[in-house]
């Protein structure tokens, strides 16, 4: 489990094509930059008169900024990055933002029984996969033990008042690269509600949420990739108009070595990466964060078990599975949700 943002190229870009042809019937604000080590893409239908572009920027740029503040694993003088420093196991203060990011987090670890795990850093830095740096080599097996000793979503604790995050091993490492892309997606779509706009496409590498309808009046069209490393192009397009959306995949962040392909996704339960066949999931949810969230617990489970958790949640789900005869999909709780073919 780590960031998965190279392989979402073709969402960042697709929304965009896809949505603005033809010429639209509505003014469409266009909103660009970086944030969280990815990019950010926003389109805004008919602005109300009484925001001003630049305003929307400013408010944009300082929502970004205050969720790398609390999550970011690259900033050293973020909360998340005080919470990994310290050593103590008694309870440690944070905002009340990183004690209800923290808390979702937990709740879809303990759905999926660990697949999904905030404090996997370790593995994922052992493996190359996070911010210590690449390697084309893999980590011996007491590397590997090693590791995994200090990870384990049971050693973390968060409580609601006083916010505060309690960890059971001093070396705890929490990570939630996995989640604050979807939550920063859900902060800008919360603002965007207050501040009475009423359509918009919002996404954060890759992870998107969507209310209303594009420039020509029509739901918002989202390209799923073809989850294959030797090119892009497109496998599926939806139509999201209230909603989330959130795509992981093992066919872009990955190393080879003596044959054998490493993906970037880790088990926290074996601390290897996953060798199923899963090449891909994509989550429809109402927010964002339960959407990126879930992607990554049904990419680690694989396509049996990922399938029967989305099913026993009743989560709208599409997993594209790898077969010597090519791509299979399979669908749960898409039934009643639009297609645009």
């Amino acid at each position: 489990m780590s960031q998965s943002f190279p392989y979402a190229l073709l969402l960042v870009l697709l929304p965009f094509v896809i949505g603005c042809a033809p010429a639209p019937e509505h003014p469409v604000l266009v909103l660009q930059g970086t944030t969280m080590g990815t990019f950010y893409n926003i389109q805004v239908v008919a602005l109300p008169l009484a925001v001003e572009p630049q305003a929307l920027r400013d408010k944009i740029a300082s929502e970004l900024d205050q969720v790398e503040s609390r999550m970011s694993t690259y900033r050293d003088d973020s909360e998340i990055s005080g919470f990994n420093r310290s050593r103590t196991t008694d309870w440690f203060s944070v905002s009340p933002e990183l004690a209800e990011l923290v808390k979702e987090a937990l709740r879809t670890s303990a759905a999926s029984t660990g697949a999904f795990d905030p404090t996997v850093g370790p593995l994922v830095n052992l493996w190359g996969f996070g911010p210590d740096g690449e390697t084309d080599t893999p980590p011996t097996e007491a590397e590997i033990a090693e590791a995994k000793a200090r990870v384990g979503y049971r050693k973390l604790s968060v409580r609601a008042i006083p916010p505060a995050l309690r960890k059971s091993e001093p070396t705890l490492y929490l990570d939630l690269s996995a989640i604050a892309k979807g939550y920063g997606v859900d902060r800008l779509a919360d603002l965007f509600d207050v501040i009475g706009i009423t359509d918009y496409l919002i996404e954060i590498g890759g992870e998107l949420r969507g209310r209303g309808y594009n420039g020509q009046g029509r739901p918002w069209r989202i390209a799923i990739e073809r989850p294959s490393p030797e090119g892009r192009s497109v496998h599926k397009i939806l139509a999201l108009s209230d909603g989330a959306m959130a795509t992981s995949g093992d066919y872009r962040n990955f190393f080879e070595h003596a044959g054998r392909h490493y993906s970037h996704t880790i088990a926290p339960e074996t601390g290897h990466p996953v060798t199923h066949r899963l090449a891909s999931v994509t989550v429809l949810a109402p927010r964002a964060v339960r959407a990126d969230a879930l992607a990554t617990a049904f990419l680690v489970l694989g396509p049996e078990l990922g399938v029967a958790l989305a099913e026993s949640l009743g989560i709208p789900a599409l997993f594209i599975v790898r077969t010597p005869g090519g791509y299979f999909e399979r669908q749960t709780g898409l039934s009643t949700q639009p297609r645009v073919p």
